[in-house]
């Protein structure tokens, strides 16, 4: 029953009345939501350009190949599934620990990276101060969310004694369609494509070496 209960949820997940930051208020709520949504997220957009730049500039398909840019999709999906659940999941115990053990395991896959990269190419000081918001803006995000949602973090730390605690449940207050539309655009446009150009041309390389 619970289980088809959250399905009815998820098909009504946009019926709800949208959250937005009320215009002009300067409340500590609401500028919080600003910095978060109009902040964190799109400034997300401008390191990874930048990185995968910093890939061409020092010919990763020559170096260190497909297997260095097999990580950064690794890195990327361990982003961008808390990113996607904080976007239209509803902030619980369970969201936050998947954000705060995704954000985990991105530091760790991200030293992983760099071993990976110095081995064999080039990673120069700009590179090495990029990675470091694209490391720290995950965190960011998480710390953020947490103070929007500190009643969920309370009952984080208590182990989750909420009836709802541990479901995966739509916000009852989505996020405006443009806005999200906007952000998968963005995702799309800045990430996703020039990444997926990164690992093509790294595997055309390796078959033509071989």
């Amino acid at each position: 029953m619970a289980r088809l209960t959250a399905l009815k949820d998820w098909r009504n997940w946009r019926r709800g009345r949208e959250l937005r930051p009320a215009p002009g208020a300067d409340d500590v709520e609401n500028a919080t939501q600003r910095v978060l949504m109009y902040g964190v997220l799109p400034m997300w957009f401008v390191p990874a350009v930048a990185d995968w730049v910093m890939h061409r500039r020092t010919d990763i398909e020559k170096t260190t190949g497909v297997k260095e840019s097999a990580i950064h999709a690794l890195m990327m999906a361990e982003a961008g599934v808390p990113v996607l659940a904080g976007l239209v999941a509803r902030i619980n115990p369970l969201v936050l620990t998947m954000m705060g053990g995704a954000a985990a395991v991105h530091s760790a896959t991200a030293i992983w990276d760099v071993t990976v990269a110095t081995e064999d190419r080039e990673v120069r000081p700009v590179e090495q101060h990029i990675h470091s918001f694209l490391e720290v803006l995950p965190l960011a995000a998480v710390v953020i969310t947490s103070c929007l949602h500190w009643e969920s973090v309370r009952d984080l730390a208590h182990g989750g004694k909420q009836p709802d605690a541990w479901k995966l449940l739509p916000k009852e207050r989505p996020l405006p369609g443009k806005y999200l539309a906007g952000i998968a655009a963005g995702v799309g446009a800045f990430v996703a494509l020039p990444y997926a150009e990164e690992f093509i041309r790294c595997v055309r390389a390796r078959k033509s070496g071989a």
